[in-house]
């Protein structure tokens, strides 16, 4: 017994890792997931998005003055400006036409076929993944400033940036190891706290400003003298303004987590319009909510911190607003400050980690480019916390170092989304729309490729998470080649009827596999005299044809419906599916569950290199077709006797 007790452990964990895996679609529990069991009013939604959204303001100040220095909330307008005319359209038209949550990376997948589509999401998961993952450990770094940097922390915690944002990661995969609910209620309360805090610092160091105006007399006459007029001021204000760009961060999240919105009761799956109109309201809410607070944050934190206070390891880095809070509210309320900045932005982390949780298996698993284990959470919240704890470690937990990354991420979804939209309102020819959505399309463009250039940490790291991805789904591809990739198999009534028909009447069921070419008379006469000499039928034995239908190859799961057709005298069921060898393997194996007894197929040899045919079978599902449904059959059914039976010739 002892010797089995390391087994029995090992299988025990395996069961508890693999334990929540979804649906074959990928659906997950959580605050993004696809189906929930409770709906919320959109503005308690809004504080679910907030949590990633608001939490900003705990380093986004910083960011901005060090970026623009005293330009800062001319630049900060700026940012405004694109949110409100550029970035909230094009997310409210998202969210008409993908209202499921899955985003504008759906939308495209939509609009680019085949392979094509295929690749192009996999690059986008790539950012998406940059984008998730540094906000993990952006939002843990910025949590460990604040706790570090606040007055009653003990003085041992300084110079322990890394050990502690890695504590904060594992406490964060902690939670998801345990399970992680839904938990929009602790959103709302976090999300209400911080802004009413940050509102009473905003509003107390107005007050300061009002009551001293020389500084903003100061601070103009400093911006003059270094830029000059206001012209060059917007024009500088263009060019730094990428830099700010973590200031949008929020919209992809706001569209993720539509179906948590609570829809009108005319809603109808294909149609949610009451739901439609919440996320709408949620968006345009969130971003005039954030848009006031950035601009008033800007605009006091560079007229009453000293420059020198944001650089790195001054008292104002990645935490100007906690440094207004203690500087003129004390320290008490600055710590009370501190705990809520640390609680919302933590809690970004965990909404970002449940956004990975949603995203992954939703493509990659259906895709058949990632493993099976891929569908469960905890493996995945493992290997999601060890890609964190080398990000950490890389970035030494700086906010400014992680900035670029983030912000390349942000931009390149919301570029995609743009296009996506700009796609869309050109294919339903919408003029008008099709050149606003361009405008904005080519503002985005051109942001991301300056932030790019400037700051190509984000990029790298992109650039490695679609190299993995890549490798990944590559070996993962052909690692699943002979899997079984229906979803479901349905026989419509006339199917049902051919193979019962012989089950009942002949007590046996013969399929001859037919490519489709000449649907005439002749072709079908001549495959069933062929393969009754060369494969041995017995004359009079009955025959039914088995068709495949070509569709989108890159597509790993189906669903597969076999409808039964009578052509020039032959029974025939056809199935459209992009693999053949997989399909017919899965239709056997229905009409044996279906029947009671096991089917006999005949195929005819494929001519040409076996290679050239493997690598055919890969990327378009055909090639060598009589073998690999024989090895799919063999791996899916692995008792011989109840496998069905393969005739080659």
């Amino acid at each position: 017994m002892l010797v089995n007790k390391p087994r029995e452990s090992a299988t025990n964990l395996k069961s508890w890792l693999l334990q929540d895996s979804g649906d074959r679609q990928g659906n997950r529990v959580g605050p993004h997931a696809a189906k929930v069991e409770r709906t919320h009013s959109w503005w308690r939604v809004m504080c679910l998005t907030g949590v990633d959204y608001f939490s900003t303001l705990g380093y986004q100040p910083a960011i901005a003055a060090l970026a623009a220095g005293l330009l800062s909330p001319i630049a900060t307008i700026v940012l405004v400006i694109l949110t409100l005319l550029g970035a909230l359209p094009v997310y409210r038209r998202v969210a008409e036409e993908s209202f499921r949550g899955s985003g504008s990376i759906q939308m495209l997948e939509k609009l680019l076929p085949w392979w094509s589509g295929k690749i192009f999401v996999l690059v986008l998961l790539g950012f998406a993944a940059t984008d998730f993952m540094i906000t993990i450990t952006l939002s843990a770094a910025d949590a460990t400033a604040h706790a570090i940097e606040n007055p009653f922390a003990p003085s041992w915690l300084h110079g322990q940036e890394v050990l502690v944002t890695l504590f904060l990661v594992t406490l964060l995969g902690i939670v998801f190891l345990r399970g992680f609910k839904e938990a929009i209620g602790i959103a709302v309360v976090l999300v209400a706290v911080y802004l009413f805090l940050n509102l009473i610092v905003i509003v107390v160091s107005i007050g300061h400003v009002a009551s001293n105006a020389a500084l903003i007399t100061d601070w103009w006459a400093a911006l003059t003298m270094q830029h000059g007029n206001p012209l060059v001021m917007v024009g500088i204000a263009l060019l730094v303004f990428p830099k700010l760009a973590l200031g949008l961060s929020g919209f992809e999240t706001g569209v993720a987590v539509m179906p948590q919105v609570k829809g009108g009761a005319s809603d109808t799956v294909d149609n949610p319009a009451g739901r439609i109109r919440g996320t709408k309201r949620l968006l345009t809410t969130a971003a005039l909510i954030m848009s006031g607070f950035l601009i008033t944050s800007s605009i006091v934190t560079t007229l009453l911190i000293p420059q020198e206070a944001f650089q790195p390891g001054g008292p104002a880095n990645g935490r100007a607003l906690a440094y207004l809070a203690h500087e003129y509210l004390g320290n008490a309320f600055g710590s009370v400050y501190d705990i809520s900045t640390i609680c919302i932005l933590w809690f970004a982390g965990a909404s970002a980690m449940a956004g990975l949780l949603n995203l992954v298996p939703r493509y990659l698993p259906r895709y058949g480019m990632a493993p099976q284990w891929a569908r469960a959470v905890r493996p995945l919240v493992l290997v999601f916390v060890a890609i964190a704890f080398v990000i950490t470690i890389a970035f030494q937990a700086s906010v400014d170092a992680q900035g670029g990354a983030y912000a390349t991420g942000v931009l390149v979804l919301m570029t995609s989304a743009s296009v996506a939209v700009t796609l869309s309102a050109r294919r339903k020819q919408q003029r008008w729309p099709t050149l606003g959505f361009a405008a904005i399309a080519v503002i985005l463009v051109y942001t991301t490729i300056v932030n790019i250039v400037e700051r190509p940490d984000g990029v790298r790291i992109a650039g490695l998470f679609i190299v993995g991805i890549m490798v990944i789904s590559l070996v993962s591809r052909v690692r699943r080649s002979f899997e079984l990739r229906a979803t479901s198999v349905i026989l419509d009534p006339s199917a049902l009827d051919f193979v019962t028909g012989d089950a009942e009447d002949y007590d046996v069921i013969r399929i001859i596999s037919h490519e489709p070419d000449e649907d005439t008379e002749v072709e079908y006469r001549n495959k069933s005299r062929d393969e009754r000499r060369f494969g041995n039928i017995p004359p009079g034995s009955p025959i039914i044809f088995l068709e495949v239908l070509p569709s989108d190859s890159s597509d790993f799961e189906e669903d597969l419906i076999v409808r039964g057709v009578a052509k020039h005298g032959y029974r025939v069921l056809q199935v459209t599916s992009g693999n053949v060898p997989n399909t017919i393997a899965a239709v056997l194996l229905e009409i044996r569950d279906q029947t009671g007894l096991i089917p006999e197929i005949y195929f005819e040899w494929t001519q040409g290199n076996p290679l050239a045919n493997m690598f055919k079978f890969l990327f378009t599902g055909l090639g060598e077709i009589a073998p690999v449904t024989r090895e799919v059959l063999r791996e899916s059914e692995p008792n011989a006797k109840r496998r069905p039976h393969v005739h080659v010739s």
